[in-house]
């Protein structure tokens, strides 16, 4: 049996604490070994333990619920030994990265567990996708984890002006979130990122091409992740990551690298959404309606915002788009929230019909 003491020494850097220690309780008078899971592929998955890195088989804990899965970041109770050896269960989630799944069950997908920081990574050799920023912080925001977003290969805009416009431009997407410009292939900006992901567990976020795979070697200091060259055409890159890795970084703190995510579905992340358009949800707050859309009800707020050029119209799209996807993942999985939607609907046609017959009405 593995003392108390050399489980903390050994696992420390992985995370390790006492509220841990006290949640493995249970299985530690099972016989069980604490580990946190590396890697997971086909059934399988790494987990480092106080003994070194074991291949256990996740069949007693892999239900048909793709959001009780074994995933990378967890905390698990494996066995001793056996072959195959076995997790045998999870411990409580703290925090969890999950995105929708493509299925047209609209079923969550969990990306990574017990996160405390989540790194955007968006590529500077390409065109900003704002939408695309926000969609990402909506999921890292609801998660529970702090997002920060990192704009990398800050070395292709070598104007500090045209720079400074790209930050600010991402700045005014993500109210709240630390925006920093880095440079893997020169190190510039390291220090910082170091600095804000060197206690916790970091998972790194970002579509193919990104260079999330160049910021973690940076991170870690040594070449762990394959890397290829992106498109010149598009900016894209192939999967360079197909697993999600967790690795312990030199300076402190956690990493765990993830594949590019072409498709970021939300998933019931509605306070993630508010949080990602904090200003909006402000200005509703001042709405003369409570239940505003922010359409054509007198008194809004947030389309006298719009008009005087406080709000960006792009933001309020943007905002509507991401409100009307989540409304429509939750519908589709809760029949209460699916009747409002209807609801929501037929009231919408009917006043659609209504200001037609008056528009009709006024030109004969």
């Amino acid at each position: 049996m593995t003392s108390t003491s050399a489980v903390f020494s050994a696992l420390t850097p992985y995370g390790w604490d006492a509220s841990w220690a006290d949640a493995f309780t249970p299985y530690a008078a099972e016989g069980l070994l604490p580990g946190r899971v590396v890697r997971v592929d086909r059934g399988q998955c790494d987990v480092v333990t106080a003994g070194g890195v074991l291949r256990a088989d996740t069949a007693f804990v892999t239900p048909h619920d793709p959001m009780r899965v074994v995933c990378t970041g967890d905390w698990v109770a494996v066995e001793p030994s056996g072959n195959p050896r076995y997790v045998r269960a999870y411990l409580p989630r703290r925090t969890a990265f999950v995105r929708s799944t493509s299925s047209k069950r609209s079923e969550g997908q969990i990306l990574a567990a017990n996160v405390d920081h989540a790194v955007v990574a968006v590529s500077l050799a390409v065109e900003l996708d704002l939408g695309r920023v926000e969609r990402f912080l909506a999921l890292a925001w609801e998660s529970g984890a702090q997002p920060v977003v990192v704009l990398t290969k800050a070395d292709l805009v070598p104007d500090p002006d045209t720079l400074g416009h790209l930050v600010q431009d991402v700045e005014t997407s993500a109210p709240g979130v630390p925006v920093l410009t880095v440079s893997a292939l020169h190190g510039d900006g390291l220090d910082i990122l170091v600095a804000l992901v060197g206690s916790g567990t970091t998972v790194l976020l970002g579509q193919s091409g990104a260079g999330k795979s160049t910021l973690a070697n940076a991170l870690v200091g040594e070449d762990v992740m394959d890397v290829r060259a992106a498109r010149d055409v598009d900016g894209k890159g192939r999967h360079t990551t197909t697993t999600r890795n967790l690795l312990a970084l030199p300076s402190g703190g956690v990493l765990i690298d993830t594949p590019g995510l072409r498709g970021v579905g939300l998933f019931d992340a509605e306070t993630g959404v508010g949080a990602v358009f904090a200003e909006i949800e402000e200005l509703a707050a001042r709405c003369r309606f409570h239940d505003c859309a922010h359409e054509t009800e007198p008194g809004c707020a947030v389309r006298s915002a719009v008009e005087n050029g406080e709000l960006p119209v792009r933001r309020l799209e943007s905002y509507r788009k991401l409100m009307r996807e989540n409304q429509w993942i939750v519908a589709k999985t809760d029949a209460r929230a699916r009747a409002e939607l209807r609801r929501d609907w037929k009231r919408k046609g009917a006043e659609g019909r209504a200001a037609m017959e008056a528009k009709r009405g006024r030109w004969k």
